[in-house]
């Protein structure tokens, strides 16, 4: 891996090399891969893709990859993320972990969108019923 200046060619700073090294400790964990709440870990296409998966029935990782057009270690990464953020629970059931929906973290992301809909909507109203000028 060559190394780039990080203010890039033209920088009137110091040049500091990025290496391999330098990068992994300063970012240990890709910030793709992690979710603070279920909207963030909703934000990836895979993921919704999981969920959906999910939906239909509880899954080992394998089947999921089976599915999906992702790696067995991807769709692990994918699901220590949904897991994280409460959208999804496992057990072990032999030598393998079973991913199935929690209904607590997706009944808590229905509240949340049904909180955003009540406010939009109770803002749409407000807006209509304003008098207008033609109508002062």
């Amino acid at each position: 891996m060559s190394g780039v200046p990080a203010g890039g060619a033209d920088s009137p700073v110091s040049p500091v090399v990025l290496t391999e090294g330098s990068v992994s400790r300063s970012f240990p964990f890709v910030a793709t891969y992690q979710a603070g709440d279920g909207f963030d870990a909703l934000g990836d296409p895979t993921r919704r893709a999981i969920i959906a998966c999910l939906a239909e029935r509880p899954r080992a990782v394998g089947e999921l990859a089976d599915e999906l057009p992702i790696s067995r270690p991807a769709v692990s990464q994918h699901l220590k993320v949904l897991k994280d953020a409460g959208l999804v629970t496992d057990r072990a059931a032999g030598t393998r972990r079973v991913y199935r929906l929690n209904p607590a973290g997706v009944a808590a992301l229905r509240d949340q969108l049904d909180t955003f809909w009540n406010r939009a909507l109770d803002s749409y109203q407000e807006t209509v019923e304003q008098p207008t000028e033609e109508n002062s």
